[in-house]
């Protein structure tokens, strides 16, 4: 039921930084299935992140995109043959198979299958194996594993496309909020992060629903404008005051941008290099204003994605001229922590873990 703003929160700082298990532990099991969640948490993970799509049931599951051709077996299925259509999602046309086109009895008959076979052909091994989860069971499983391993094991949800699935009944904000009530992680206090590109759907979680957990406004390139800001006729009435049309993520960026945010969002998510942005020549870059920027601001800053693979390192850091081969990891880790983000996602949680704990050992 609608609620009245809250207001500025203070938001302490975490005692190290964390890790974040960025679709599980994908560099070594396919994405966004049960076991890379587990993998990443017993590898040393402290959030388990999810991407949340809705079923035509309205049933959140993860998967990295609504159109799932690339993360399931979905195409081997010809009962599901008349199901491949084509549709604009936020402005792109794609297709192939959708969650919403699909129940949750239907998709509990695919499997998942490695998303990037050419970079980790290890994994397609795992190919056809576990079935797509829902976000229920993740939270089942980080209850689970936090009791086995002793420790808390937090959640760090993406709302996927939230203009388009609200567009189409199937909104992604109110079954996520029953579920971390449900689950009693509903607070400041709770380990749990909410993260969108979009801004009003985060506006909607806290100004309408009420929802207390902590949120993070993901961000790109500056000069790019969130969906639902270029598109503003949208379903969010509630949101216009701070979401004006034509707002791009560096109005948001800046300091103005950023104490406007207080009250509704907790931390960034920004691309990597945003806070370390690759040299000409291949080096990492002095750092930018954005991480302390976003802690005068009261923030957390959580850059994304951290992979070993030479495809996704600045030159300086690969290792040799395989794209698939890995290459210096650690550095680059150990450059952004240095730089004092306060996270990191990974599809490497291992390494991740490792670079932390050797700048911010784990008190005894």
């Amino acid at each position: 039921m609608p609620t009245t703003d809250p207001g500025p929160r203070p938001l302490p700082a975490p005692p190290r930084p964390v890790v974040i298990g960025h679709r599980g532990a994908c560099g070594y099991l396919p994405e966004h299935t049960l076991a890379s969640y587990e993998l990443a948490a017993r590898q040393g993970a402290d959030f388990l992140e999810p991407d949340l799509v809705a079923t035509r049931d309205g049933v959140l599951v993860a998967r990295h995109e609504n159109e799932i051709s690339t993360t399931t077996d979905v195409a081997d299925h010809p009962e599901l043959a008349d199901r491949r259509t084509t549709r604009t999602v936020d402005g792109v046309e794609v297709t192939g198979w959708f969650t919403e086109d699909l129940t949750l009895a239907e998709l509990r008959t695919l499997r998942a299958v490695e998303r990037l076979p050419q970079l980790r052909a290890a994994n397609v091994s795992h190919d056809g194996v576990h079935p797509v989860p829902t976000f229920a069971e993740i939270l089942d499983l980080r209850a689970r594993l936090g009791r086995e391993l002793g420790r808390e094991i937090g959640v760090y949800p993406e709302t996927k496309h939230p203009t388009h699935f609200r567009e189409r009944g199937l909104a992604l904000e109110e079954p996520l909020l029953d579920a971390l009530r449900g689950a009693g992680l509903d607070s400041e206090e709770a380990p749990v992060f909410v993260q969108s590109f979009e801004l009003s759907n985060l506006v909607h979680l806290r100004r309408v629903l009420g929802s207390r957990a902590r949120q993070v406004l993901l961000v790109t390139a500056e000069d790019e404008t969130p969906w639902d800001l270029a598109h503003p006729a949208g379903p969010w009435p509630d949101a216009p005051g701070l979401c004006p049309a034509g707002r791009t993520y560096g109005d948001v960026l800046s300091p103005a941008g950023l104490a406007a945010l207080r009250g509704v969002v907790e931390g960034l998510g920004p691309d990597k290099e945003m806070v370390l942005p690759w040299s000409p020549d291949g080096t990492l870059g002095p750092a930018t204003r954005l991480v302390a920027d976003a802690h005068a601001a009261g923030m957390v800053v959580h850059p994304w994605t951290f992979r070993a693979e030479n495809a996704f390192l600045p030159p300086e850091l690969r290792a040799g001229g395989d794209p698939a081969g890995h290459g210096h990891l650690r550095t680059e880790l150990t450059a952004y922590l240095e730089a004092g983000v306060d996270g990191v996602f990974s599809d490497h949680p291992d390494l991740a873990v490792a670079a932390r704990d050797a700048l911010h050992p784990p008190t005894p």
